[in-house]
C-alpha cells in the first residue's frame, strides 16, 4: 500500500512538472504550440500559424513583431491539397517605406526612423478585423528588457473570399470555383498616417503583400507650388503637397529548403517579323547570376527557383515575381547625406537580388558599417547568387484629392509571388481535369 502511494505521488508529481513546463514554457522552446502542425516550431518570441483552407490547400508559417519592420512572417511553407508542404519562404518583412514630399522640404524613413513596431503598432479589435484577433508581447523598444511592454491585440487573421478562381466548359459542362485566401494584417501609425502592413495567402499558392495607407493628412505639408501640390480648400486655397509612399519589401527565398537557388528574367520582345495575323514575339528566360538591380519592363518578371528540386514533369520548381501597378521607387539621399544615385529620373530599381546576410536588414538607412548603407552596399561585391533574397520596390505617388479629408479611404500598392511549376497541375483539378497534363486532346 504504501509503495503504491508513493508511486501515486511520484506519478503526479511528474504530471504536475510537466503541466508547469508547458504553462510556462517560452515561446521559443522546441515544443509545438497551440495551433501548430505537426512539428511546426517557431523561433523565440514568434508564434505558430497553420491554416488549412476549404479546398485543402494548408499554409504554415510563424509570426513576430520587430521593432522596426513591424510584423515578420518566417518559415513559410505551402502544402496543396493531398500533397506534402513545401517551403517556400524563410522570411517575408518590410525592408523599408520611405515618403518623400514633392516639395523636397523632407523625406520620412518611416521603418528604420520610427518603426512599424513597439507604440506605433496599434492594438485592434473587431472593428478593424472581422476574424480572429491575437495577440502577442510587444515590446515598446528594442526587445523590451529595457523599455518594457505588453502583450496586446495586434494581428489579424482571416479566411477572405478572393472571388471566382476558375471556370471552364467543356463538352457542355461547366465547372466553376470561388478563391479563398488566409489573410494576415497589422496596423502600424506612424505621424499621421496609419498603415495596413498585409499579407494574403491563397488557395492556390499565390501570395500577395501588400501595404494600405489610410489616417489623416499631414497639417504641415501643404504647398503654394501649383505643381507640387494639390488644392483641397475652397478655390485655389490649401494646396496638399504630393508626396510619394516609397515601400521595399525584403524576401528572403528557401524554395525547397535545400540546394542552392538561382534567379532568372524573363523577357519577350517584338523580332521584327509578320505572323499570319500578327507581329511575331520572341520570349526567353536569362540567368541573372550575380547581385543585382533590374528595372520593371512590359512583358517582363523574374523567378526564383530550385534547379535541384523537380515537379512531377521534371520542370524545377520556382516562384514568379510580378510587381503590380507601381509609381517607380527613387531612392533618397542616404543616412551621411551622400547620395548614391543623383538627381536622375531613372527609378533606382524595381527588384534587386542579393546574396542574403543577416546584417542587410534594411532597403536603406541600414546604419550598419560591417555590411553598408542598403542596396547599393550591398550589391558593391556582385556575390554570386546561391541564397537568395529579393528587394521588391513599390512606389504610390499621392496626388491628394478632396476625397481624402478625413479619414483617408484605404489605398493599396503591392506585388505579387505566383508558383511557377511548383506542381505539375493546378492543385485539386475539378472533376473531369485530373488528367490535364500536356497538350490536350479532343475539343474545348
Amino acid at each position: 500500500m504504501i509503495a503504491a502511494a508513493i508511486a501515486f505521488v511520484v506519478i503526479l508529481g511528474l504530471v504536475i512538472a510537466v503541466v508547469s513546463v508547458r504553462q510556462h514554457q517560452g515561446p521559443g522552446q522546441a515544443a509545438a504550440r497551440p495551433g501548430a502542425g505537426a512539428g511546426t516550431t517557431c523561433a523565440e518570441d514568434t508564434q505558430p500559424i497553420t491554416r488549412e483552407l476549404s479546398n485543402g490547400a494548408r499554409w504554415t508559417m510563424c509570426w513576430g513583431i520587430d521593432p522596426y519592420q513591424g510584423l515578420v512572417l518566417s518559415d513559410i511553407s505551402y502544402a496543396a491539397p493531398g500533397a506534402e508542404s513545401t517551403k517556400i519562404i524563410a522570411e517575408l518583412s518590410l525592408g523599408q517605406l520611405e515618403v518623400p514630399y514633392d516639395t523636397g522640404i523632407r523625406t520620412t524613413k518611416d521603418i528604420t526612423k520610427q518603426g512599424f513596431g513597439g507604440r506605433n503598432l496599434q492594438s485592434i479589435g473587431q472593428a478593424e478585423c472581422t476574424g480572429d484577433v491575437r495577440a502577442i508581447f510587444v515590446p515598446n523598444f528594442g526587445s523590451g528588457k529595457v523599455g518594457g511592454g505588453e502583450r496586446r491585440p495586434v494581428l489579424c487573421q482571416k479566411i477572405e473570399q478572393t472571388g471566382l478562381a476558375y471556370r471552364a466548359n467543356g463538352g457542355g459542362k461547366v465547372v466553376a470555383a470561388q478563391g479563398e485566401a488566409l489573410q494576415l494584417n497589422t496596423i502600424s501609425k506612424v505621424g499621421w498616417y496609419e498603415y495596413v502592413n498585409q499579407y494574403s495567402f491563397t488557395a492556390d499558392g499565390v501570395i500577395k503583400p501588400q501595404l494600405g495607407a489610410t489616417g489623416t493628412l499631414s497639417p504641415e505639408d501643404y504647398t503654394d507650388d501649383d505643381h507640387q501640390g494639390n488644392a483641397v480648400g475652397h478655390g485655389h486655397q490649401d494646396k496638399a503637397s504630393s508626396h510619394s509612399h516609397n515601400a521595399v519589401w525584403r524576401v528572403h527565398w528557401a524554395l525547397g529548403d535545400h540546394g542552392p537557388l538561382a534567379v532568372q528574367e524573363y523577357d519577350a520582345r517584338f523580332n521584327g517579323k509578320q505572323g499570319k495575323q500578327s507581329l511575331e514575339i520572341d520570349g526567353e528566360l536569362t540567368d541573372i547570376a550575380r547581385e543585382s538591380k533590374r528595372d520593371k519592363a512590359d512583358r517582363r518578371w523574374w523567378r526564383v527557383l530550385n534547379p535541384g528540386v523537380r515537379n512531377a514533369d521534371d520542370h524545377p520548381i520556382s516562384y514568379q515575381i510580378e510587381i503590380d501597378h507601381t509609381d517607380s521607387y527613387h531612392a533618397t539621399a542616404d543616412q551621411a547625406g551622400a547620395d548614391h544615385h543623383g538627381v536622375e529620373a531613372e527609378p533606382d530599381y524595381d527588384v534587386a537580388f542579393t546574396q542574403d546576410d543577416s546584417c542587410e536588414k534594411f532597403a536603406s538607412d541600414n546604419d550598419n558599417a560591417s555590411c553598408g548603407e542598403g542596396v547599393d552596399d550591398y550589391l558593391s561585391d556582385r556575390q554570386q547568387l546561391t541564397d537568395v533574397t529579393s528587394w521588391v520596390a513599390v512606389g504610390f505617388h499621392h496626388v491628394v484629392r478632396d476625397e481624402d479629408q478625413s479619414p483617408m479611404d484605404l489605398h493599396w500598392q503591392g506585388f505579387t509571388l505566383s508558383p511557377r511549376d511548383l506542381l505539375a497541375q493546378r492543385p485539386q483539378p475539378p472533376s473531369g481535369y485530373a488528367s490535364a497534363n500536356g497538350k490536350p486532346s479532343g475539343d474545348s
